[in-house]
């Protein structure tokens, strides 16, 4: 029988947390946790209840990573088993990654190897104090393959030259001077994460989802891209497109009008 290694919330203001279950082994994932998670970000993403998402772990650390007996059995495989492994991990972080809803990392203890993935394709990370981060993979003959387009998107260029290359330990201080993190919680216990996270989600759930969305999908088209003809053009069709659509037109009229706009009334 599988075991449920991922676990999913919803609180009545539209609140999911998805939360890694697996401390026995530092919420290590093999294939089945990353088919899991998989099924749980795409579950809260087609749910139109859900405003805001969580991606947190239970126990000491948020994850260390790859699973050894799962990297060991990918050592028995041939070429072909391993491209199609990799590319089930590389859609888990590509979903987190294009989410239509804010996603919120909240990060204790370590967070290895794939793990800094995971929290590179949340909109919003915060870690505890103690929190630390690596990218082992060179370590044991490997390389931060799948998760590097969105880490050194997080972190840059010039800082992953060296933290993939070293495989040194980096802690919160630094992720949050990188780009990593966005925050730094003093308390250690989750109770204080959720603390330290909640402003945060008063004010994206103050905001109108359809704009969040679409503010996210902006966000990928302008980055790293040249400010030419073709950008601009897009630029202008976009706030153009949300000026005349449902939620853009209600935004401006309850603003207007001294009001509340519908989206809000709905979480009240």
């Amino acid at each position: 029988m599988t075991s449920n290694y991922v676990s999913t919330t919803i609180d009545n203001c539209g609140v999911a947390t998805i939360t890694m279950t697996r401390e026995d082994v530092h919420n290590a994932f093999d294939d089945v946790m990353i088919e899991q998670l998989i099924s749980a970000f795409n579950d809260v993403d087609n749910n139109n209840d859900v405003r805001v998402v969580l991606l947190r772990s239970t126990g000491k650390n948020f994850s260390a990573g790859a699973d050894l007996n799962w990297m060991r059995s990918m050592a028995e495989k041939d070429y072909q088993q391993n491209l199609d492994d990799a590319g089930v991990l590389a859609k888990l972080m590509l979903i987190i990654n294009q989410l239509s809803k804010p996603s919120i990392a909240l990060v204790q203890g370590a967070a290895f190897g794939g793990a800094v993935g995971l929290v590179a394709c949340c909109d919003i990370a915060i870690a505890n104090a103690k929190a630390s981060f690596c990218l082992s993979e060179v370590k044991i003959g490997l390389i931060p393959a799948v998760i590097s387009p969105y880490v050194v998107a997080a972190i840059g260029q010039r800082q992953a030259q060296r933290y993939f290359l070293t495989a040194e330990r980096f802690k919160a201080d630094k992720a949050l001077s990188f780009g990593l993190v966005h925050e730094i919680c003093d308390g250690l216990t989750a109770n204080d994460l959720s603390e330290a996270a909640a402003p945060i989600i008063e004010s994206l759930l103050l905001n109108s989802p359809a704009a969040m969305t679409q503010a996210k999908e902006l966000i990928a088209f302008v980055s790293n891209q040249a400010i030419d003809d073709e950008l601009i053009r897009g630029t202008s069709q976009r706030i153009a497109s949300i000026r005349v659509s449902a939620e853009g037109q209600e935004g401006l009229t309850s603003f207007l009008d001294k009001r509340c706009p519908n989206w809000l009334q709905k979480t009240q």
